[in-house]
């Protein structure tokens, strides 16, 4: 008989890069391919995305990429796969909407694209599909409930239970107990604050919190969100008009966003409030509004820009007020930190998730998880989205909540989950892990490359130049020394004139090497000597680069 296979490719292990095969006999999909942002020790790297490598090699299985919501954890890997195999795209509206505009970058063309709407089922392969409306920090999110020949199982996404959604559109409690009275064969549900006690606050309570911050603030505002969060930017343009503040979107991203979610009708402004960024000057500090990007500590983002005093047209002044509405991703915290500091510096006011209620969380609470679990009765348990700490926490959870520890699996990125009507079992596993992204290139930068930019950020590069006759293999030229990050400059011309000595008298003195043949052997014994000279009297280990040229 045949089985049920799910396949996590990615968020098992980390925060971002969520990923999930399912796959039945011949036929599988997608469900989100998202991505990551670089960790501090992936130096150059721009993104990291999950390793399509099952994907690609079981190509014939695919029939299509079902997302969840738009979030870059979610979806910015997306355009990367269909680079290299194109399927079918089903999402809700503005999760189309604002993945069409990414696709389009990378001009990938005749990509299909479905809408999928709440409670309107569809069918993809062996799979029928209905997506279940929840609420999260961005619109149009759903929760998937997958129907297979084996039994139905519901992938959650991320979620939390707001009963008060700034769009009027709450969880849809009902449907998830349609399905638990029914019987749930398994559920994969969101983990990102599994360790958070309590409830996590409806996204509606920032509005008070905002209208205090408008109330005493005598200049301009500038408020700083993630580009995708359409909600927080609606409640900031609704206080902005009860105080008759004009405002101004600035940054690529937030107002492609915004004219996206406007023209679906996920946004609504008035015309005459929006100001253009070139326009900010014909304004009174306290008529004035600012939106923008960067609170992680984005190096190109609006904010680290602004904080940096090099924006073309904002400039940070005392009276000011910034408000970052935002969590910090874990990992960013130390470049958070920094922008902070820079608009303090300034003079300006700053307020964020450390000092004020600025931000409330998209993610379900553990109160939430358990009230997700007690109604869907999941007969089998999977949590997703997170690193181990978090997981394992929620399957105590599911513990404390009645379902038999035989019953949970914590799945590694890579492990396949077996199903049947008969039995559940994880065994085996694929090729899963992280890819990373560096300028155009995929999967170029490798864990080798890493360790070399992490060990010429720390010690350094010495080049090593020699020229040798082609005829004889006597020494010609050099060694000449070129040491860049190694010392300080007063230092660095006596070490490279001892190394060049050192070097020079190792290789006119070589015995049992035929230069004119073995360059290989020459420059290894060449980067051996000089990496334990310069150990010995700098207790460092450059990279060493012996260059050897034939004349």
């Amino acid at each position: 008989m045949q089985e049920l296979k799910i396949i996590p490719l990615g968020g098992l292990t980390e925060i971002g890069l969520n990923c999930t095969v399912f796959e039945y006999g011949n036929q599988a999909i997608i469900v989100d391919a998202g991505l990551m942002f670089p960790e501090e020790n992936m130096l150059g790297v721009d993104i990291v995305i999950p390793d399509f490598s099952y994907i690609l090699e079981n190509a014939d299985k695919f029939k299509g990429i079902v997302v969840t919501h738009a979030h870059e954890d979610h979806v910015g890997a997306i355009p990367y796969l269909l680079r290299d195999l194109n399927l079918p795209i089903y999402a809700t509206r503005l999760t189309l909407g604002l993945l069409k505009k990414k696709i389009e970058e990378f001009k990938l063309p005749n990509v299909k694209y479905h809408e999928i709407t709440a409670k309107k089922i569809f069918s993809i392969g062996p799979f029928t599909i209905e997506p279940l409306r929840v609420t999260h920090s961005i619109v149009d999110c759903v929760a998937l409930a997958i129907r297979t020949p084996v039994g139905v199982v519901i992938h959650t996404g991320d979620f939390k239970i707001d009963y008060t959604p700034v769009d009027g559109k709450p969880f849809d409690m009902t449907s998830f107990c349609r399905y638990g009275q029914e019987g749930l064969l398994l559920l994969l549900s969101d983990s990102t604050n599994a360790t958070v006690p309590g409830f996590t606050p409806s996204e509606r309570v920032l509005e008070d919190v905002f209208q205090r911050i408008f109330s005493q603030s005598k200049g301009r505002i500038l408020a700083v969100t993630f580009a995708s969060n359409v909600h927080r930017v609606q409640q900031i343009v609704n206080v902005a008009q009860k105080f008759k503040r004009n405002v101004c979107l600035t940054g690529r991203s937030i107002v492609q966003n915004t004219l996206i979610a406007q023209e679906l009708g996920y946004f609504k402004v008035p015309e005459e409030m929006m100001i253009k960024e070139e326009n900010i000057d014909m304004y009174p500090d306290d008529r004035l509004v600012i939106v923008t990007t960067g609170s992680q500590g984005e190096p190109l983002s609006g904010l680290s820009r602004i904080a940096l005093g090099e924006h073309k047209r904002i400039k940070i002044k005392p009276t000011d007020t910034i408000v970052i509405s935002a969590k910090a991703i874990p990992g960013n915290q130390r470049a958070i930190a920094r922008i902070v500091n820079m608009l303090m510096r300034r003079g300006a006011e700053v307020l964020h998730e450390e000092n004020s209620d600025v931000h409330v969380s998209g993610h379900a609470a553990q109160e939430e998880l358990k009230f997700m679990l007690m109604t869907c009765k999941p007969k089998y348990f999977v949590p997703i989205h997170g690193d181990y700490i978090k997981r394992f926490t929620h399957a105590r959870i599911a513990r404390k909540m009645g379902i038999p520890p035989s019953n949970i699996f914590l799945l590694d990125n890579g492990d396949i989950l077996h199903l049947s009507k008969e039995k559940i079992y994880a065994s085996g596993s694929v090729t899963a892990g992280r890819m990373f992204v560096d300028g155009r290139e995929v999967g170029e930068v490798g864990d080798v490359v890493l360790r070399d930019r992490m060990r010429l950020s720390k010690d350094g590069v010495c080049m090593v130049f020699v020229v040798l006759n082609k005829t004889t293999g006597d020494l010609i030229s050099g060694p000449d020394v070129i040491m860049k990050g190694v010392t300080y400059e007063n230092m660095s011309q006596e070490l490279m004139d001892e190394t060049s000595s050192m070097a020079r008298h190792l290789i006119i003195n070589q015995t049992g090497v035929d230069m004119r043949t073995n360059q290989f052997e020459l420059k290894k014994k060449i980067r051996k000597a000089i990496n334990r000279f310069l150990y010995k009297k700098l207790m460092r280990n450059p990279i060493v680069l012996p260059v050897v040229m034939e004349v």
